[in-house]
């Protein structure tokens, strides 16, 4: 999204928060809760997010930038954002509660199913072929970059442990990262309330999950299967270099570059290429696209990319 220079003025951000917006979440105390955010105060927090996470807040979140600090300013007793700005901008444990605070954690088991069926038509028949003909080995690698609470990466472990059975010789690896602390520490418990698993098909249903009895009756966890082939780990996308070894048979960065602008979100995703394997796919989300960027990727339908591989300039005059 491209960044906006309009000037705001105080009142008109003030107005975007409204009586009944997520500023006011329901069980806050409103007389803790600042109903209102000054241009200054607004501009400070959209600089220091986009500095340290590459999120950038167009001027229409003041609403939400509000509604999902309130609680820290609460909880820290202050009673203005700037004071609170004050606080992240010399608190590192602080300033990690705020980038929790303002992540957006939507997600849901088999998203987006046109991607899992690309995957169990088009690409696993070619790996199993590939390996019958020992032109692959049998070690799947996956990152699911932004994986929320988990449900992606389980999804992806159930879909492959059910086609490379470890019992053929396959080995899997997935990587899982976020850049909240809150949703990894849901993702790695791997326990979910039972209507959160109503898209799991019924047989990785049976295979692979536990239903809770007793105390934990209603929920369900993820089985020791799965759970077994994914590794969490906090990661920055803005970061300059990413805490995971390539490369990755397959990327999932799905519902994530819409929080950054156009620059960010292309310098990104060309980093990210890097850690692809030539032959891999990158997944994005429905409401991205990645048609910009013809120079490094080529569509093969509708939110999967591959990479375009570059000839070897001195390989080629070898020739």
């Amino acid at each position: 999204m491209a960044r906006s220079n309009t000037t705001t003025s105080e009142s008109a951000l003030r107005g975007g928060v409204s009586e009944k917006s997520e500023a006011e979440p329901s069980g806050v105390s409103l007389e803790f809760q600042p109903k209102t955010i000054t241009e200054r105060e607004f501009l400070r927090f959209q600089e220091l997010i986009h500095r340290v996470s590459g999120i950038w807040l167009t001027y229409a979140k003041s609403a939400l930038l509000v509604g999902r600090l309130s609680k820290r300013l609460r909880q820290l007793d202050l009673t203005t954002f700037s004071e609170y700005h004050r606080v992240v901008t010399t608190d590192s444990e602080e300033q990690n509660c705020m980038l929790d605070a303002i992540s957006t954690n939507e997600t849901r088991f088999f998203r987006e199913p046109g991607q899992f069926e690309f995957l169990r038509k088009r690409v696993f028949p070619q790996w199993q072929t590939d390996a019958a003909k020992g032109a692959r080995d049998r070690r799947i690698r996956v990152w699911s970059a932004g994986c929320s609470t988990g449900q992606e990466p389980y999804s992806l472990a159930m879909v492959l442990c059910h086609d490379f059975p470890a019992a053929a010789g396959w080995e899997i690896e997935i990587v899982a990262t976020d850049l909240s602390s809150r949703a990894l520490a849901v993702a790695r418990g791997a326990t979910w309330e039972s209507a959160a698993c109503s898209q799991i098909p019924e047989p990785y249903l049976k295979a692979y999950m536990l239903k809770g009895c007793g105390r934990q009756e209603g929920r369900i966890k993820a089985g020791p299967e799965i759970r077994s082939v994914v590794k969490f780990l906090r990661l920055n996308l803005n970061e300059p270099e990413y805490a995971v070894n390539g490369p990755f048979d397959l990327i999932f960065c799905r519902n994530v570059l819409i929080y950054f602008d156009r620059t960010d979100r292309d310098r990104i995703v060309r980093r990210m290429l890097s850690y692809l394997a030539p032959s891999g796919y990158l997944f994005v989300g429905h409401a991205e696209s990645l048609h910009a960027m013809h120079d490094v990727v080529r569509s093969v339908i509708t939110t999967v990319y591959v990479p375009i591989v570059k000839v070897n300039s001195e390989a080629d005059v070898a020739r």
